[in-house]
């Protein structure tokens, strides 16, 4: 079973098992992390429905992606700038896919949207 999940802006491809690099996810390495914004879920050819679906997966590490060197240059003036930057990322490991979170029922209020 796969499933897409949103998550820090960019889309990613997920079954049991996988291994995946996110933006930075606020947790240490071995705690365990929910993915709920859950795009699309499938066997094969089949496609499931996603209401309630969720991926659980843990944290392996915190590391830093490689160094961006920016250099900015203006001919015959002199000026000349150079700034690195190492983006921070989280590695995933996805302990498994489609488990189901509980829904509300209806005499609770609903969660406020900001």
């Amino acid at each position: 079973m796969f499933a897409i999940v949103r998550t820090g802006g960019k889309q990613y491809r997920v079954a049991a098992g996988d291994k995946i690099v996110v933006e930075k996810i606020d947790g240490d390495a071995g705690a365990s992390v929910t993915l709920g914004d859950v795009l699309l879920a499938g066997e094969g050819a089949e496609m499931q429905s996603v209401e309630g679906f969720t991926v659980a997966a843990e944290i392996v590490a915190q590391a830093k992606a490689d160094k961006v060197i920016v250099f900015k240059k203006r001919r015959r003036h002199n000026y000349r700038r150079k700034n690195g930057h190492r983006q921070q990322h989280t590695i995933l490991k996805i302990v498994s896919v489609g488990g189901h979170t509980a829904k509300s029922t209806e005499g609770e209020a609903p969660a406020a949207q900001a």
